[in-house]
């Protein structure tokens, strides 16, 4: 596949996510434009050398290649083709790489909407946290046209470790996404739930921690995420809104597909319970909280 420059990129959403693909990007020596409407992420991007823009249009102004990295496909549509949308600034024959998680039917419906427009358009979710995104060693899940790919390549390897080409057209790589979101969902409820209940049986978490991540019961997610209850640090790196959306289109599809998801669903009453006591903008941790609350818990605090 031949490997076309890049001369100029976006990145629109500078969020954990999307500024560590930026930044990512300015150390392989790209050009770079970000918008955001969080004044604080802006200005890290700003202080790491990006260019800082004053609409998605702005930031996409002859860019090669545009990197979507906001919450759904209604953003994704809104900062593409509304106003001040992105796409009409591109360079014509430009790659938009999309990487909300959305339902598969939305990333077809804005790939049809990108070559309308003259451009590609790789579906391109991603995984790996803010940590992995920081340091350009993403998981991409993508699928589009290999032109798609072929536009694309300066940025994924840029901004990722490894790169899954699932398919020619959009939709399969936002199948691979919300599959991976379902489990991710569901494991965050599970340690939650888990650590939650072994503070009930009246252990010490901090050892439950040390010998579940040394046995069968671990996970990626009761690893990485009961450290911040150990904390009592629920900072948002990934938001209970988050899982509520995400877990929302899980549900969606199976009811559409008449496919039973029991330990989804679930999960996302799980999260809905938890945004519904206030944390939906918190650490999706946030559910040990809720648990807690209900059953008369008392977990960690954070210290001072």
């Amino acid at each position: 596949m031949t490997n076309v420059g890049i001369g100029r990129a976006a990145v629109i959403g500078l969020g954990s996510m999307g500024l560590g693909m930026a930044q990512s990007l300015l150390r392989s020596g790209i050009e770079v434009a970000g918008y955001d409407i969080n004044p604080d992420a802006v200005a890290k991007f700003a202080k790491d050398g990006g260019i800082v823009a004053e609409s998605p249009a702005d930031a996409a102004r002859d860019a090669d290649a545009v990197a979507v990295v906001v919450v759904n496909a209604q953003q994704t549509e809104a900062v593409l083709f509304g106003g001040d949308g992105a796409a009409p600034a591109m360079r014509r024959g430009g790659v938009i790489l999309s990487s909300a998680t959305m339902a598969p039917e939305a990333a077809r419906r804005l790939a049809g909407m990108a070559e309308a427009a003259g451009l590609e358009y790789l579906d391109a979710p991603i995984s790996g946290g803010a940590i992995k995104a920081a340091s350009g060693e993403l998981t991409v899940m993508a699928s589009g046209r290999p032109e798609a790919f072929s536009r694309a390549k300066p940025v994924l390897d840029s901004v990722a470790g490894t790169v899954y080409e699932l398919g020619d057209e959009a939709g399969i790589g936002a199948s691979f996404k919300i599959v991976n979101q379902l489990l991710a969902g569901v494991h965050i409820a599970a340690a939650c739930e888990a650590i939650t209940f072994a503070k009930r049986l009246g252990l010490d978490i901090d050892m439950v921690y040390k010998v579940i991540t040394a046995s069968a019961g671990n996970s990626w997610m009761f690893e990485n995420r009961v450290p911040h209850i150990l904390d009592g640090d629920y900072s948002p790196r990934s938001a209970i809104e988050i899982f509520t959306k995400d877990l929302g289109i899980v549900s969606d599809i199976g009811r559409e597909t008449k496919f039973p998801l029991t330990m989804a669903a679930t999960a996302l009453q799980m999260y809905l319970m938890t945004a519904a006591a206030g944390m939906g903008k918190d650490d999706d941790s946030s559910i040990a909280r809720m648990i807690a609350k209900m059953t008369g818990l008392e977990l960690p605090e954070k210290s001072a």
